[in-house]
């Protein structure tokens, strides 16, 4: 595996490659990597004669009292993590190298409507964060495929509006969620849970499975099921940030006659916040 800290090296790099006709796959990440990320790096193998993964812990997404300074760097760990799974290209750039006029003049992209509701109504600026510097890693990278995880579900359908919106010639793919032995998304951020959260936080994902459940059953009263869905959050000592019933495509509000829906949760630990989602489709 070859590591680049310079986007100029690296775009010499991946130019030799693309004059040789090689595909080039990207997985952007903020490094800590778990096997989630590993199984992101296997799906982009599967279509691509070469992959590339970023390490950037980009501040621009963070937000006042968030955890930018806590966030787990461990570079080294990831880097034999990447080796043995054959990846081909690390790019690990410095905050001067992606923002050299520094991050209050940075140059914005905003994807309005998707971007101020679920996690952006509780991140304020978040996803204009992520907008911009994954925009930034596409015009580096200029990769044929990228691929992100299903588990940030309103990430992944604000990249593909992005995407859409700015004529983008980049194929996005979806994986799906890697999940720990008892049902929970993985996540840097499920270091951060108390062994004595740890065997309650999967009411997360069975709340959104009792939701789908209903859904499926014919119940079409929304707002209700929201409602004891969150109920059920509370009950097992956690506090719902949001637990939404939405388009699979745009993130509005699930209309009753929406065949493709995505059931949206996030919590609240006493140590950490935690993101999972539920996509059914109707007929």
């Amino acid at each position: 595996m070859q590591i680049f800290h310079h986007i100029q090296s690296l775009r010499d790099a991946l130019a030799a490659e693309r004059k040789a006709g090689k595909r080039i796959g990207f997985v952007p990440t903020m490094g800590n990597l778990h096997d989630g990320h590993i199984a992101l790096i296997k799906q982009a193998q599967t279509s691509n004669d070469i992959v590339v993964c970023s390490i950037f812990v980009n501040g621009l997404q963070f937000g006042l009292n968030e955890d930018w300074d806590k966030y787990p760097r461990t570079f080294r760990e990831d880097c034999e993590k990447l080796k043995a799974v054959g990846c081909d290209y690390l790019f690990n750039p410095d905050d001067n190298e992606m923002y050299p006029n520094g991050l209050d003049t940075q140059t914005r992209v905003i994807c309005p409507t998707m971007t101020d509701v679920l996690c952006g109504a509780s991140r304020p600026g978040h996803f204009e964060g992520v907008t911009t510097v994954v925009t930034k890693l596409f015009n580096i990278v200029q990769p044929d495929e990228a691929v992100f995880g299903i588990k940030d579900y309103q990430q992944l359908a604000v990249i593909r509006r992005m995407t859409e919106d700015l004529c983008m010639a980049i194929q996005i793919t979806a994986a799906p969620i890697h999940r720990e032995a008892d049902g929970l998304a993985m996540s840097s951020r499920n270091a951060y849970l108390k062994p004595e959260e740890r065997g309650r936080v999967k009411q997360l994902q069975a709340s959104l499975q009792w939701a789908a459940g209903e859904i499926q059953r014919g119940n079409r009263d929304f707002d209700v099921i929201e409602l004891e869905a969150k109920s059920q959050i509370i009950a097992a000592g956690f506090r719902p940030d949001y637990f939404s019933i939405c388009n699979s495509k745009t993130l509005a509000p699930a209309a009753h006659d929406d065949q493709h829906i995505t059931i949206l949760g996030a919590m609240f630990t006493e140590s950490a916040r935690l993101i999972d989602n539920v996509s059914i489709e109707l007929r």
